[in-house]
């Protein structure tokens, strides 16, 4: 399988590794097989979706925003060049290529802890050094957020549509079937924002409604409704979703030995009273520092069984879209979901390849997936859309994904043509993603 070739797809027995761009221009011949297979995969048994720092970047960029800037900090104290070469060498060990913020970040944490063992005063120069880049990541994810919400009219409404229209071809599910599991590993809450702005209920892991509390204790709570007149038969409401947010949030606490979750508004000032000017010792938004520590301590040990439970079972689909599979605990999790045999994974992924000037950034994330795929086998488990006309996320909203099943007027329509006979055949347009229970 070429790493270089800027367009690439495998859905069922369909597969193409040498598309040209003059063939792309031709949408409809790739969505009569893509957008049919992509519904069915939707309608399993158990459907999760994984969302990277990718989505984010296609939602701001449709929205005429700024995607966040993962470059890396400069350091005032010393030793910075070690804690670089070991960010770097820890980067390059895990394939993402060159360092960024979040690999900085890691190993100053572990210089800090390492000198608070020795008892050497270096360690408050470091905890002020950790904080004051820490604050300069979060200014940069809500300034991120607000260049959404300042856009032009136009754009920010183009992107709003798609950005609803994205989730609910995911989550308008019959809600008889099991919810969707949205994971993300990003830090903002462009997702969060989509749901309120799409009509979704949330459910995640807080209760209460002044000061949500992250609890341990899974519930399996879900909302249901009484039809009127009908008493004792509740049925469960649509457009709910489970989100679990994988490496924290920037608006999650922890405060007196519990994690709560503060209301920041999306694309609040800097200088929100709820943002900490020492965020390091209270902010949970980024990974530990030890490698796989998230997958051990609170409250990463619970996301992370959320997720392994939610994936790692018989008739599961998992939807993947701008992760760049950087993440080895992530990775770890779907590689064991692959041993099931009915399980499904669809990697969507936007890198715009130029093999002439050899993107580098480009080819790295292309070769992770690509070496993650070529290692787990399971050939026929695996669908792939990447590059940036199938990554893209209006090309994918506007053409690919399915339309949400939720709009039972379209399919009562569908079905009153083909009883009269004024269709000879389903075709693979929206009108075809009819909803089975």
């Amino acid at each position: 399988m070429p790493n270089l070739n800027p367009h690439i797809y495998r859905v069922g027995s369909q597969e193409r590794y040498d598309l040209t761009e003059e063939e792309l221009q031709d949408t409809d011949k790739f969505r009569k097989y893509i957008e049919p297979w992509l519904t069915a995969v939707f309608q399993s048994e158990h459907l999760s979706v994984l969302l990277g720092s990718g989505f984010t970047c296609g939602a701001a960029s449709a929205s005429g925003g700024k995607p966040l800037n993962m470059n890396k900090c400069e350091w005032q104290s010393d030793p910075k060049e070690k804690v670089d070469k070991y960010a770097e060498d820890s980067a390059i060990a895990c394939g993402r290529g060159s360092a960024n913020i979040e690999d900085q970040i890691r190993a100053a944490l572990q210089l800090q802890a390492g000198f608070e063992v020795l008892g050497d005063p270096q360690a408050s120069v470091w905890k002020a050094e950790i904080d004051k880049q820490l604050k300069c990541f979060m200014d940069a994810i809500l300034i991120a957020e607000a260049s959404i919400c300042e856009a032009k009219i136009e754009k920010k409404e183009h992107g709003e549509d798609l950005l609803v229209s994205f989730l609910l071809s995911f989550a308008s599910r019959t809600a008889t079937r099991e919810r969707l599991n949205l994971f993300t590993t990003n830090y903002d809450r462009l997702i969060e924002h989509g749901c309120d702005l799409a009509g979704l209920h949330v459910l995640d892991r807080f209760v209460g409604a002044l000061s949500p509390v992250f609890r341990a204790s899974r519930l399996n709570i879900d909302i249901h409704y009484n039809p009127p007149g009908i008493r004792g038969e509740p049925r469960y409401l649509e457009g709910v979703i489970r989100l679990y947010k994988l490496h924290g949030s920037i608006d999650w606490r922890w405060e007196e030995k519990e994690l709560r979750r503060y209301a920041v508004p999306f694309g609040a000032p800097t200088n929100h009273p709820d943002i900490p000017k020492e965020p390091s010792g209270s902010v949970m938004i980024y990974p530990n520092p030890a490698k796989d520590v998230e997958t051990l301590d609170y409250p990463y040990a619970e996301l992370f069984r959320d997720f392994a439970a939610a994936v790692c079972r018989p008739n599961t689909s998992l939807v993947t879209y701008g992760y760049g599979f950087g993440d080895e605990h992530v990775n770890r999790v779907i590689k064991d979901m692959l041993t099931i045999p009915s399980t499904h994974l669809v990697i969507i992924a936007w890198d715009k390849i130029n093999p002439d000037k050899n993107d580098k950034i480009a080819t790295a994330s292309r070769k992770r997936i690509i070496e993650f795929c070529r290692k787990v086998g399971k050939r026929s488990q695996i669908s792939l859309l990447l590059g940036s006309h199938f990554g893209d996320l209006e090309f994918l909203v506007q053409n690919y994904l399915p339309k949400p099943a939720i709009d039972q007027i379209t399919i009562r329509k569908t079905k009153l043509e083909e009883q009269r006979g004024e269709r000879d055949m389903k075709p693979t347009g929206a009108d075809s993603n009819e909803q089975t229970d």
